[in-house]
């Protein structure tokens, strides 16, 4: 041990001594800071400088008209590109964006077609059509930009479907609503003629019975037959209401079968886009197989994919209950509908669960598992299989029933307005009937008899009445329909616009780029000066001191301790420089500095292993692991959008575990992934600490003429 320390203090002081190996080991320990903080630096907020990246936007919409009203998409496009900052738009005529794009001045370019609008506006008709926006891309200008750019292009796109969606629904929910209205104004009334037409029915067999008796007893007939001529003119007044409410309910029924045409189209849209959502998901997984995919592109598609699965989750919850409703006044015809509309709803949800386990891994650097993306193409074929089976069925068979069953409320209203239209018209007889009845107490018995041979037939005709308001209402719940027309239009076509809104939730959040680059960076230069310092620092102690004779293991130790106080130098420097003078966001900065050290120990005792063992083999092969680390730590991008021999070198990489060591120490610690890594950080000592032992002594001796016979090329020292 004493020798070991003697070869140290002897490097000490040769240091301090000598002024010229004093800057030069100065330079040493200043060159992997210099080298972090640089790349740190430069790489601090890429994305947040997106604002200069120009694109140009071309504007031909010519506009177009839609029930009525003035449509221009591409303005408002526009408009909403001018309040958005996050790229530079640059707004010219379709010539000067495709000349900018070809040389160099745009990154990109967007042109909206003549026909943008009007393209849009065939989702009413019989056969729409998808409109398009042309987006032109200059790959050769940079490699990063295309990503960009195409995720501006892509949010213009998804911005034009939200407005859109919301305009259109919120029109259908503002007819629904004014007949809701409508037919809550005229509830009270309804209500009244149907408690006075049942009181009446349940009435008549004490007025059976009081007419019986007058046969008995014309005094008490009398008083009978004045008190229903006093009720007369209620009877008058409630077949006259009956008459005006069936009339209002048969023009009410009218307007709902008009509205029902109106939302058929839209309605077929919805489940359009629907179709479109899962064709979206199924073209996803093809992206995802591919084992070069970008995984910032992976994870944007992914992102895409969860939200308009969501939507469709929402949309179709809203149509399975519409459906449902409706299904009772179509007598059952709609039943396959809303059983294909639930199966649709549980593999979307599978779907969308699929879609957030794929992105969370990619999250963490994994590459998409082949079973879960299988099963997402299966899931988003089978989706669409029935979505096509239901859009195939819909005109033929879906509108016709909705059509039909709208039909039947209005024959039963045409109906009710018939049976009240005849109950008017035998008010007379009623009132005839009373007064004969009042004639026939003058004149006796005679009277009373023909009183008891016209009383049924009245009793008939307000018992039939009250039959067909029964049956009318065991077809369905009138405030039922009122409460599902009344909703709020304008919150209506705006939830559907926008049924879902994203909320984030960062569990270890990092302010910028360079500061989550600073564990690779860090990493990557104690590495890189560890390597500077066993290429112009000896590893052999060529003149031993007077009567000290030195073996291999004394030696390899002593001169170790030289090369770690230096290599620890190095990383206080870079950790503390990144906290302190770059302002790196760091929340353990101990930690970040104490697991530098930990790097820098074991970087520095691999790296002089190798070349105390192997001389000048042992720096080659120290440079040939630093780049095999820079591809296989997963420093830079996710370690699964690496090639298979990357994947399969990972495991086996100190920068794997110095990388993530540092990682927590910036974000936040998780020490079960810190003990782990520190345990194979210990590992990697005992292995190098084997093979220096073990092997610097014999190899030392093998290559010595090899080494001897190299130096006298007066090239290799």
């Amino acid at each position: 041990m004493s020798k070991i320390l003697s070869i140290y203090g002897r490097d000490v002081k040769n240091i301090a001594t000598n002024w010229a190996a004093l800057v030069i080991i100065a330079g040493l320990v200043m060159l992997p800071s210099l080298y972090a903080w640089f790349n740190i630096k430069a790489s601090w907020d890429p994305y947040g400088n997106t604002g200069d990246i120009a694109i140009a936007v071309a504007n031909n919409d010519k506009g177009t008209t839609m029930k009525g009203q003035s449509l221009n998409l591409g303005k408002e496009v526009v408009a909403s590109l001018k309040d958005n900052h996050k790229l530079g738009w640059r707004f010219v005529s379709e010539a000067d964006a495709m000349r900018g794009v070809r040389h160099g001045d745009y990154y990109a370019s967007i042109i909206i077609p003549d026909n943008f609008s009007a393209s849009i506006a065939t989702v009413l008709s019989d056969n729409p059509t998808h409109a398009e926006i042309l987006y032109y891309v200059n790959e050769k200008i940079n490699a990063v930009s295309p990503k960009i750019t195409s995720s501006g292009a892509s949010g213009i796109i998804q911005e034009v479907s939200k407005n859109f969606v919301k305009t259109a629904n919120g029109t259908i929910f503002k007819i629904f609503n004014e007949l809701g209205i409508e037919l809550q104004n005229q509830l009270p009334t309804i209500e009244k003629v149907r408690s006075l037409v049942f009181e009446l029915e349940k009435n008549f067999p004490e007025i059976n019975q009081a007419v019986n008796t007058a046969a008995q007893d014309i005094h008490t007939t009398n008083e009978l037959v004045s008190k229903a001529q006093g009720a007369l003119p209620i009877v008058t007044d409630l077949a006259k209401n009956g008459q005006q409410l069936a009339a209002g309910l048969d023009d009410f029924m009218g307007k709902a079968s008009t509205a029902a045409k109106d939302i058929a189209p839209n309605v077929k849209q919805d489940l359009l886009l629907l179709q479109q959502t899962s064709m979206a998901t199924e073209q996803l997984t093809a992206l995802l197989k591919d084992p070069d995919v970008d995984p910032q592109t992976a994870l944007d598609a992914l992102d895409r994919i969860s939200s308009r699965l969501t939507t469709g989750l929402e949309v179709q919850e809203a149509l399975i209950g519409w459906f449902d409703r409706l299904n009772q006044t179509a007598g059952g015809r709609l039943d396959f509908v809303s059983s294909k509309l639930k199966q649709v709803r549980d593999k979307m949800q599978s779907q969308l669960t699929l879609v957030n386990q794929i992105r969370s891994g990619v999250k963490k650097g994994e590459k998409p598992a082949a079973d879960l993306v299988n099963k997402l193409n299966t899931l988003s074929s089978d989706v669409s299989d029935l979505l096509g089976d239901i859009l195939g069925r819909y005109d033929s068979e879906i509108q016709p029933a909705i059509a039909s069953g709208l039909q039947k409320a209005v024959k039963s209203a045409a109906e009710a307005k018939k049976v009240m239209d005849s109950a008017v018209q035998s008010l007379p007889d009623v009132k005839k009937v009373l007064s004969d009845a009042s004639k026939g107490l003058a004149i006796g018995t005679q009277g009373i008899s023909v009183i008891q041979k016209e009383l049924p037939g009245v009793e008939a005709k307000v018992k039939e009445l009250a039959d067909r308001m029964r049956k009318f209402e065991s077809e369905g719940n009138l405030q039922e329909v009122i409460d599902l027309l009344k909703n709020n239009f304008q919150q209506e076509g705006q939830f559907f616009a926008e049924p879902v809104v994203l909320k984030e939730n960062q569990l270890f959040p990092i302010p910028n780029y360079g500061s989550a680059m600073s564990p690779f960076f860090s990493t990557l230069a104690l590495w890189v000066g560890a390597t500077l310092l066993v290429s112009l620092v000896t590893t052999e102690v060529h003149s031993p001191a007077a009567g000290s004779d030195y073996n291999s293991v004394q030696i390899y130790f002593g001169r170790f301790l030289t090369f770690l106080t230096l290599a620890l130098l190095q990383s206080v420097l870079v950790t503390a420089g990144d906290i302190f003078l770059l302002g790196t966001y760091v929340v353990d900065k101990g930690w970040f500095i104490l697991f530098g050290l930990v790097n820098s120990a074991v970087f520095m005792l691999i790296v002089y292993t190798l070349v105390s063992v192997f001389g000048n083999v042992g720096k080659a092969l120290a440079i040939v692991l630093l780049v095999l680390q820079l591809a296989g730590s997963g420093g830079t991008f996710p370690i699964q959008t690496t090639p298979p021999f990357f994947r399969a070198i990972h495991p086996f990489l100190p920068f794997t575990y110095g990388i993530s060591m540092m990682r927590e120490a910036v974000g936040g610690m998780i020490w079960s992934v810190v003990r782990s890594d520190l345990l194979i950080m210990c590992v990697y000592v005992v292995i190098t600490l084997v093979i220096g032992l073990a092997l610097k002594g014999i190899i030392n001796q093998l290559a010595a003429g090899l080494v001897k016979k190299a130096k006298e090329s007066k090239l290799i020292h």
